[in-house]
Parts: structure tokens; C-alpha cells; sequence
């Protein structure tokens, strides 16, 4: 049998599984459901062993656990492959907006609707049935490759241990290539490849004048008002050409290639059905980049909330003791995090008038961007191996969103290939989230493939 009959005819049990992993409500971010979480752990832990991993093992964090799996090549020189996902999900409930209870699986068709179908559960579980697939195809008892999985049970809640999860077992996560499926697709009829992601710091700045609000007939126009100040720091952030006027904020920026500029014009892009769906008239940004690029190549800064003063009905005549805004910041391979909040604050140290004071506190380390490389063998081969199962030309996106993968990157010193069959259409993180099956069996194939070709090819660690 080869591989696609395989992955066919196993659709039944696959979907079957999957329903049983999905009811599992692993909310990492409600401390009521932190429990489920371990059982969502300790099932996938249970699912592999069945696959046939040797080594299945659920990893302590000082938060959710995660878990690691490991089935080793028969060839001890073959590649290793480290594939990342996680299963937890985000919250979610009938008074939501969702038709269904979230937590109760339900086919529709092709379609499964459940939380976690698409974001990350399926994209993982394609993975056990991509390694039988392989081994049913081969007649092999081991897969060409060792593989090893690691799939985290505090992604939805910012990974705030998994950077030391990875320190910690740095010898038993050593890879030449790690494989990510969690990402998306351009469309099902036209498959793609993720080559990057946008990296993410985000800030409050808080300015402080008088001790307490007071009458602006007898003080307002001789003090300085902190609302005015925030208002025009934030008036300031860009210039009139779109780009951000932070002193600093572009200089260790990676610009894409040519190539790649021009594999996104590629893609089928409906800039008037974007924008319908973002329920804007117009698009604008940094001038001299399309709509894509401006969304998955580009830094950017963004205004998240503002306020001061009197907001509730009526007028109150003062001027306010304090004026507040949420700013964050999306970033590009090049950037660091910690280099951009140095250049933020003192953005903000050098334009704040003389009597009032301002804080500015971010929300943390920030999150680094991450590229891979196109013309790598790791992502050549991954792209091959898509255009096997799908029959046709995959193209190249990048994300705007960020996640733990550049970290990932850092810590193993290994390049990262995206290998992923969701949608923009899925509504992760929104009700009725839903994954088309047979993009996961794609998944499967695509993943199979992917482990016939590595195993043939030389080493790079």
C-alpha cells in the first residue's frame, strides 16, 4: 500500500481519534481547566505510544505540562527531525457565539467543528498518522528519519515556560531540522508554505502631571496637560510616509529578497475582500510595500488604546492628572525585542514636556520574529514534498501574528520548516472553529514525504 491509500483508508480511525483528543477542553489560560490540560497531555502521550513511538514522555514545567515523544532511525547517521506543536487551546463556550458545545467534536461533511480541531490538535495528531503511513508504505519498522515530537501545553497563554523547557533538554531535542504545523495554508485550492513569522513587544506608557485633576479655567494653558502629551507622542510614532519615526527602530531590519517579493505577488490576494472582512474602506501603511508585505514582512507600531481624564457622561472641565496608551510593536527578523524597547523609551524620555513625568512598562521580554530560508534544502524539501501530495505548485506567506518558534530556533540552532494545512477560514480562536479533513490527511501525506526525502538527505548538524 502506498502512502495516500494508506492515509485514505485510515481517514475513519484518524477522525475517530481526533474527536476523542478535541473533548478534552485544555484551556491553559483558565486555572479551572489546568487538570485538562494534564489529561489532554497524558492522552497524546497514550496516542503515541500506540503509534508506535518507543519513547513517550509527558515533561514537567514550572507551569502545564508538554510532551515528548522520540522513535529513533534504524540508520544511526539519518537526519533528526523535531516536530512542534502544542495542545492547548483557547477558551471558548456556547455563550460565545458557538452553535455547538466547542468541546463536543461534530462532523459536518469534510468539516470538524470543535475547539482545537484546527488550532493545534489536528495539525499534530496528522503527524502519528503520517509516521504508520510511511512505515505501512516502506514496509520499515522504524520511519527514515528519527523523529521526535514536542508538543507544548502553554502556547495559548504566551509560553511563558517553554524557553526553559528547551534549555533543559537541549541534548534530548537536538535536531537538523524542526519542523512547525501550526500555521496556515493561502487556500485550499492553493497551497502554501510559511517561512515566517512576525515577532511581538508590547507597552504601556503612562505620563503623570499635576497630583490631582484640576480646574482648566484657573490652571488649564499654564501647566502642561498629560493628555496633550500623550496624544502627541502618539501622533508622533510615524511619519507621513507610513513608516514608524521611533530613532533606531529600522536599522538591523532584514529585508526580504527580490524572490520572495515577488512569490507573494503571486498569490491570488483580494485586497477588496480583505478589507471587507476587516471591515475597513481603504488599506493603508508603509508606502513602496503591498498589503501583504505590509502584514507579514514589515514592522510595525500600532496605537492598541488610549485614555485620561472625564469619559463618562457630561462634561468635566479639568485638566487631568494622568494620561495612559497601550502601544505594541510587530517586528521583523533583525530586530530584538529588547533593542526596540530601548529605542521606545527613549522615543518617548525625549518628547515628554518638562513638568510631567512618564513611565513606560512593557509586558514582558517580547518575542522574537523568525525566517527560514527558501533556498535551504530543509525548506526545498518541504515544499517537494507538499507539491507531491497536493499535485500542484505551493507558494510561499509569511504570518503576521507570533509565537515561541524563533526561540525554538535559538535554542536548538536549528532551521525551522513550516509544514501546515489550516485556514484563515478555520476561526481559530473564534466560535465554531472548524478543520477540513482532508487537508489534514494532505497534512499526513505531505509529512510522510517529507520524512522519505530528509532521511535520503546528508546531515547538516
Amino acid at each position: 500500500m502506498d502512502v495516500r491509500g494508506y492515509v485514505e483508508g485510515h481517514r475513519g480511525d484518524f477522525v475517530a481519534a481526533l474527536k476523542e483528543w478535541v473533548a478534552i477542553p485544555s484551556v491553559s489560560a483558565d486555572p479551572e481547566h489546568h487538570g485538562d490540560v494534564r489529561r489532554s497531555a497524558e492522552w497524546l502521550r497514550d496516542h503515541l505510544a500506540a503509534t508506535g513511538f518507543p519513547t513517550v514522555e509527558v515533561w514537567e514545567t514550572d507551569g502545564l505540562p508538554a510532551v515528548f515523544a522520540e522513535w529513533p532511525a534504524e540508520d544511526p547517521d539519518a537526519p533528526v527531525v523535531l516536530v512542534y506543536g502544542h495542545h492547548d487551546v483557547q477558551p471558548a463556550r456556547v455563550a460565545d457565539g458557538w452553535d455547538t458545545e466547542p468541546f463536543a467534536p461534530e462532523e459536518r461533511g469534510d468539516r470538524l467543528v470543535g475547539r482545537g480541531t484546527s488550532d493545534d490538535k489536528g495539525q499534530v495528531l496528522f503527524h502519528a498518522l503520517a509516521v504508520r503511513a510511511g512505515l505501512a508504505a516502506s514496509g520499515r519498522s522504524a520511519p527514515p528519519v528519527t523523529l521526535r515530537m514536542l508538543i507544548e501545553g502553554e502556547e495559548e497563554s504566551g509560553s511563558p515556560h517553554f524557553p526553559a523547557l528547551l534549555e533543559r533538554h537541549r541534548d534530548r531535542l537536538a535536531c537538523d531540522v524542526v519542523v512547525i504545523s501550526d500555521t496556515t495554508m493561502w487556500a485550499a485550492d492553493t497551497p502554501s508554505m510559511c517561512v515566517g513569522m512576525r515577532g511581538l513587544t508590547d507597552c504601556e506608557i503612562t505620563v503623570t502631571g499635576p497630583e490631582t485633576d484640576v480646574h482648566s479655567g484657573s490652571f488649564g494653558g499654564a501647566i502642561p496637560n498629560p493628555a496633550r502629551a500623550v496624544a502627541d507622542l502618539l501622533a508622533g510614532l510615524h511619519d507621513d510616509a507610513g513608516r514608524v519615526a521611533v530613532p533606531g527602530f529600522y536599522d538591523d531590519v532584514a529585508e526580504i529578497s527580490e524572490e520572495e517579493r515577488a512569490l507573494i505577488a503571486k498569490l491570488p490576494f483580494d485586497e477588496a475582500e480583505w478589507l471587507r472582512t476587516a471591515g475597513s474602506p481603504a488599506a493603508s501603511g508603509e508606502a513602496g510595500y503591498s498589503t501583504l508585505e505590509r502584514v507579514w514582512v514589515r514592522p510595525t507600531a500600532e496605537i492598541n488604546g488610549m485614555w485620561s481624564g472625564h469619559t463618562g457622561a457630561g462634561a468635566k472641565t479639568i485638566v487631568p492628572r494622568s494620561a495612559h496608551a497601550k502601544v505594541s510593536f510587530r517586528l521583523v527578523p533583525g530586530q530584538e525585542p529588547a533593542r526596540i524597547q530601548e529605542c521606545v523609551r527613549a522615543f518617548v524620555a525625549d518628547r515628554v514636556p518638562a513638568g510631567l513625568h512618564a513611565d513606560v512598562v512593557f509586558g514582558g521580554p517580547g518575542v522574537r520574529a523568525c525566517a527560514s530560508d527558501i533556498g535551504s534544502e530543509a525548506v526545498r524539501s518541504a515544499r517537494s514534498a507538499m507539491e507531491r501530495a497536493f499535485g500542484t505548485e505551493v507558494l510561499f506567506t509569511r504570518e503576521g501574528g507570533s509565537g515561541p518558534e524563533a526561540d525554538i530556533a535559538d535554542i536548538l540552532g536549528a532551521p525551522l520548516v513550516f509544514v501546515a494545512v489550516g485556514l484563515d477560514e478555520d476561526r481559530i480562536h473564534a466560535p465554531n472553529e472548524k478543520v477540513e479533513i482532508p487537508l489534514l490527511l494532505k497534512g499526513a501525506e505531505s509529512a510522510a514525504y517529507l520524512w522519505e526525502r530528509l532521511g535520503r538527505a546528508p546531515r547538516t548538524g
